[in-house]
């Protein structure tokens, strides 16, 4: 399988996803300020919406939405307990948190701080918010390892991507311990350590190439 991906975006928390699964995914890095592929082909052939992740199948078929890809790969991969079956109540605390981490703080928390054409009046009242979505992760960890207890799910993944953007925003989270201590643990999977050094690699060598044609 074949996934859409940028070195920064919320596309990683799939391939973390796909890692703990022990599926090896083949990326095509989007330089989604151009909307292109290494190659230079329009990423917009292939994902219409011009958003990142797109997961292509082996049967040419695609998927974008993270929260959904995560999902497809959860349930094509049952043994792996990342998304309890469904019809239960435990599925659906995960989808819970799946929610909250797609819409308050990516969408409604971070998004704004990442848009140059944000007003600096609304910027503030964005960092305003997501401290408060911040404050409130930060309290439902008090008591529990992971999201929904002890167990790792694609919910985790989700949220540690995004919620990892508090370094890109130099937002320090020291006065939020759980989340502190929650980011820690999530980071220190193979499967986190393995995305990221992957994603690393490739910002060093889009910017050796930057830097080859100045």
């Amino acid at each position: 399988m074949k996934l859409y991906h940028e070195v920064r975006g919320c596309s990683l928390a799939v391939d973390i996803v796909a890692r703990e699964i022990g599926i090896a995914l083949d990326y095509e890095w989007v330089d989604m300020v151009h909307k292109r592929l290494a190659d230079g082909r329009d990423y917009l052939h292939i994902n219409s919406k011009g958003t990142v992740p797109t997961l292509e199948l082996p049967d040419g078929e695609r998927l974008s939405e993270g929260a959904v890809i995560m999902q497809y790969l959860a349930d094509r991969h049952p043994e792996a307990g990342l998304l309890p079956a469904p019809g239960t109540m435990a599925r659906y605390r995960v989808l819970e948190w799946m929610s909250f981490v797609g819409a308050d703080l990516h969408k409604g928390g971070f998004m704004p701080m990442f848009k140059a054409t944000t007003p600096p009046e609304y910027r503030a009242i964005a960092r305003t918010y997501l401290d408060g979505r911040l404050g409130w992760l930060d309290a439902q960890l008090a008591d529990r390892v992971f999201l929904t207890g002890d167990r790792f799910t694609i919910a985790d993944a989700h949220c540690y991507t995004i919620a990892m953007w508090t370094h890109a925003h130099a937002i320090p989270t020291d006065g939020w311990p759980h989340l502190t201590r929650y980011l820690a643990t999530v980071g220190a999977r193979p499967s986190v350590r393995g995305a990221e050094e992957t994603a690393a690699a490739e910002g060093r060598r889009q910017h050796a190439a930057r830097s080859a044609v100045r």
